[in-house]
């Protein structure tokens, strides 16, 4: 199989290039923003099996003219993502144009092109922020996105899936909670690094509930969706099917770091309160607040469960980041 996969220098694109490569056997054309950046991040670049190609900004450029000759599926994985810092006037609008706009153009001349699949890698944010207790999100929850990146990803879904009713493409919806593995920056990498550092929080009476997935248990999924003959037309939550509270991550990744977890019992409430005269209440309600998603469709139609456990992907994950990588 030939598979196009957008965002390649990504997160999840790059290690999905990788194993689609080295583990699956697949023939992969690798699309980036720029080439220039394609030392850093490509490993093993000159394997034959895969093709980078430069494919510009995807809220203007138009696909380059051979981009699709002989794909057969695409994962698109290409975004704007979350902005810590928005500089732009207009955030909605700045999401709209790359994550709808640019996708919907990307899946239009890809169907024009013959490729039969398209797999779009969403956000369990289209659904909404957090969950009750014990009412997990399901792959039929109402979509009720909150921020501008989560609104522009639900309308993509909603456009592709219309788009797909027109001309014939079969769309796949994959919607991922926290994604970590090896590799992973952002709020999961500075609790590695305050762990590793025995920095004592005050995180050890929350009992949240919240889904994450391994980033190989992704790309195993992405992997099925992409040829599986019941996929088509649906949307599928992911996760590593089993549920950590806060206090629980910490303590089992620090045990994978092989630095114990440093934690106080405050309370939730008490940290609350805190965090709104500081400022940061969206960041405790992360922290402290659940989000959980029911992957039974995943099971029951795709035959598929995560083949990684927690335990194994958090020590992959520790491993990576005390060698440097």
């Amino acid at each position: 199989m030939r598979v196009l996969v957008t965002g390649a220098s990504g997160f999840v694109g790059n290690a999905l290039v990788r194993r689609m490569a080295s583990e699956f056997g697949h023939s992969v054309v690798a699309a980036v923003r720029r080439l220039e950046c394609g030392g850093v991040f490509v490993e093993g670049s000159h394997d034959t099996a895969v093709r980078w190609v430069e494919l510009g900004d995807l809220a203007g450029a138009e696909p380059i003219p051979d981009l699709f000759a002989d794909v057969d599926a695409i994962v698109h994985c290409a975004a704007r993502v979350h902005v810590m810092h928005e500089v732009d006037a207009d955030p909605l609008a700045a999401f709209r144009a790359v994550n709808v706009h640019g996708t919907l153009k990307l899946a239009q001349a890809a169907a024009q092109a013959g490729v039969k699949r398209f797999v779009f890698l969403s956000s369990v944010k289209v659904h909404g922020e957090s969950t009750s207790s014990g009412k997990p999100f399901t792959a039929d929850t109402a979509l009720c996105p909150a921020d501008p990146y989560a609104i522009s990803k639900a309308e993509a879904e909603q456009a592709l899936l219309a788009l797909a009713a027109k001309i014939g493409l079969d769309v796949v919806i994959v919607r991922p909670p926290l994604v970590y593995g090896p590799g992973v920056n952002a709020n999961f990498l500075s609790m590695m690094k305050l762990l590793d550092k025995g920095v004592p929080l005050p995180l050890g009476a929350i009992q949240n509930r919240r889904s994450l997935v391994a980033l190989d248990n992704l790309i195993d999924l992405l992997m099925v969706c992409l040829d599986h003959p019941y996929a088509g037309g649906q949307a599928f939550l992911v996760s590593d099917g089993e549920d950590l509270s806060t206090t629980e991550l910490l303590c089992r990744l620090g045990m994978a770091l092989g630095k114990p977890a440093r934690l106080i019992p405050v309370p939730p409430g008490l940290l609350r309160s805190s965090a709104v005269l500081l400022g940061k209440r969206a960041v405790m309600e992360r922290i402290c607040g659940s989000l959980q998603v029911d992957i039974k469709r995943t099971r029951t139609v795709l035959g598929w469960s995560p083949p990684v456990s927690v335990d194994r992907a958090l020590a992959s994950t520790a491993a990576a980041f005390v060698a440097g990588l």
